[in-house]
């Protein structure tokens, strides 16, 4: 494991309510990446992260060429004033190439992407397009007016030879794999995905398809927690529900970091009796960061099994997500070989009052809605409770309040996280 391990202080600090912005700064300084290297079909590709930077080994375009379909000619060859009339010397289809200098006081053929013809000077500079001009037999006549250089794209004017197009650490989009293309790579090196190994805790909790007995609950969270990973770009091992037993859950833990580059378990990271993941992570490794200054997800906690990261996500589902969109997906995603990033965050004014207490960052549940002037505003989302995952269907973000705020009125300009940021 030792291309995939944390130092040992990677997480060091412990105090109780620790502030959001200081168990975030604890976080983005202990992240590193820890995956190794693969090369992969660029069909593959989507959503891994580069592991290297990319140099062009050629310009894109490769040579000028005619961005319309048309006539190729010599500006300095145009009358003045009034048109022009030129022969056609010649035709050049994109992927040819005329097999000549283009000779001064003629037009060629062209069509779009085909390569523009050498000549003196430096060839044709210029391309009408075949709507704006009238043939007669080998005779075109091209209208006055013209700027030099018209419908030409220049050779490396999307990238130059030699350019760094892309950075180490960028996550491959449709974009991305399209420069890559360009550039007739078939395959890319990438970051092996993170393998992250989940974990529900709880005697209450059911497997969804399974009886469920009276008092038991099933199990909606790691649902939740793999879908959420997988959309980070991480590979997910779902080892399924721990019970209430400290030995087992220790046994469990312990195992998992084995194999595996993080572990994330959900519930079992309060203060109870039952609640076994704390005292169980402190044995086999340690909780460094603990009861965060946050509504929903204060028993959010952050440590080690041995080397490996841990992060015990809060029991309630709402708890789950906010804590792992705010704290775990960043982190995570720095494992995995990208940068650090914070969310983006939209400025939308408010629809509702809402009061808060003081020292803690809090984060609501908000629906983008149309106000009376049309324009969009933020709406809370009835039911303040951390365990009604259905919020969360009905919201399409997240408001987040700073520590210091207390109270916010119709019209404020709050900061939105839209869902689309994170979860998708």
């Amino acid at each position: 494991m030792s291309a995939r391990q944390l130092a040992d202080d990677c997480f060091a600090q412990d105090r109780p309510l620790l502030p959001a912005a200081d168990a975030l700064a604890h976080l983005r300084a202990a992240a590193r990446p820890v995956t190794g290297v693969e090369t992969v079909p660029l069909d593959d590709a989507l959503g891994r992260v580069l592991a290297d930077d990319v140099i062009a080994a050629r310009a894109v375009p490769p040579r000028d060429n005619a961005a319309v379909d048309g006539y190729a000619v010599y500006h300095g060859d145009l009358a003045p004033a009034g048109p022009t009339v030129l022969p056609v010397g010649g035709r050049v289809a994109a992927g040819d190439h005329l097999g000549r200098d283009q000779r001064r006081g003629e037009a060629i053929r062209i069509f779009t992407g085909a390569a523009m013809p050498t000549g003196p000077g430096g060839g044709p500079d210029t391309v009408f397009m075949q709507e704006d001009v009238d043939l007669t037999g080998d005779l075109v006549r091209l209208p006055a007016g013209i700027k030099p250089g018209a419908n030409r794209r220049f050779a490396g004017e999307d990238i130059a030879a030699g350019a760094r197009v892309l950075t180490a650490g960028q996550t491959l989009r449709a974009q991305e794999l399209g420069v890559l293309a360009s550039l007739g790579q078939a395959e890319v090196a990438v970051r092996e995905r993170l393998s992250v190994a989940v974990f529900s805790t709880g005697d209450e909790l059911s497997q969804p398809g399974t009886p469920a007995g009276d008092g038991m609950i099933y199990d909606s969270n790691r649902a939740v927690i793999a879908a959420m990973l997988r959309t980070a770009g991480c590979a997910v091992a779902d080892l399924g529900i721990l019970p209430d037993d400290h030995d087992q859950v220790r046994a469990a833990l312990a195992a998992a970091a084995e194999t595996h580059d993080a572990v994330i378990t959900s519930g079992g990271v309060s203060a109870g009796e039952e609640d076994h993941v704390k005292a169980a992570v402190a044995q086999a490794g340690q909780v460094h960061l603990w009861r965060i200054a946050i509504k929903p997800g204060r028993p959010l906690a952050l440590g080690q099994i041995g080397r490996v990261p841990f992060i015990g996500l809060p029991g309630n589902p709402v708890a789950v997500m906010v804590t792992f969109i705010r704290f775990a997906r960043p982190f995570l995603r720095r494992l995995a070989g990208a940068p650090w990033v914070e969310p983006q965050f939209y400025p939308l004014p408010a629809d509702f009052d809402f009061e808060k207490k003081a020292g803690r960052r809090e984060y609501l549940r908000v629906a983008v809605a149309a106000g009376v002037d049309g324009r969009s505003v933020l709406r809370h989302v009835p039911g303040s409770g951390s365990g009604i995952l259905t919020t969360m269907v009905a919201a399409t973000g997240l408001v987040e309040l700073d520590d210091a705020t207390t109270r916010i009125v119709a019209g404020d300009s709050l900061n939105y996280l839209p869902f689309t940021e994170v979860l998708s």
